[in-house]
């Protein structure tokens, strides 16, 4: 009985670490200037929004987000997306391995003038974490998750990660 209890708080304990730890990390890298949205949040909406996956497209490939568009992060053209058509007012969230990159694309899309922009809170890695499917290049659901480096990589618990 007593394992049992340490084990609990151990969990707990790891798993409320890892919480903040990831806001310290998203807090020193990023400037909170775009809202962020939970993957919870996301998954209630996913079918209402427009997805932009802001990784580079090997990472892409290998693993995204069901609709999402791939925008890049090295090559993020703001032209390209606003020759889309896209409205303004569109409800649109941007993810990439953990929050950092997309943060900075959601920035280039405000500056542009869309008004309703997400930063997926720790991107695809938190959306995998919580069980939630990504798909390979052939849209067909895999495990497998690219974690764009090594020292990323410890923020992704559970499938296999890809380098």
């Amino acid at each position: 009985m007593n394992i049992r209890i340490i084990y609990i708080l151990l969990l707990i304990g790891h798993f409320g670490n890892a919480q903040s730890s990831l806001d310290t990390l998203l807090n020193t890298h990023n400037n909170n200037s775009i809202p962020y949205i939970s993957v919870n949040e996301l998954k209630a909406i996913q079918d209402t929004v427009i997805l932009f996956d802001a990784r580079e497209k090997k990472e892409y490939q290998i693993s995204h987000l069901e609709n999402a568009i791939h925008v890049g992060y090295n090559h993020f053209s703001i032209a390209h997306i606003i020759q889309q058509n896209i409205p303004k007012n569109a409800h649109i969230v941007v993810y990439c391995s953990l929050g950092i990159r997309s943060e900075n694309i959601s920035e280039h899309l405000k500056k542009a003038g869309y008004t309703n922009v997400h930063n997926l809170y720790g991107g695809i890695f938190a959306w995998k974490n919580n069980d939630y499917p990504v798909l390979n290049n052939k849209n067909q659901v895999t495990d497998k998750v690219h974690t764009y480096s090594k020292e990323w990589s410890k923020w992704l618990y559970k499938g296999k990660k890809v380098y």
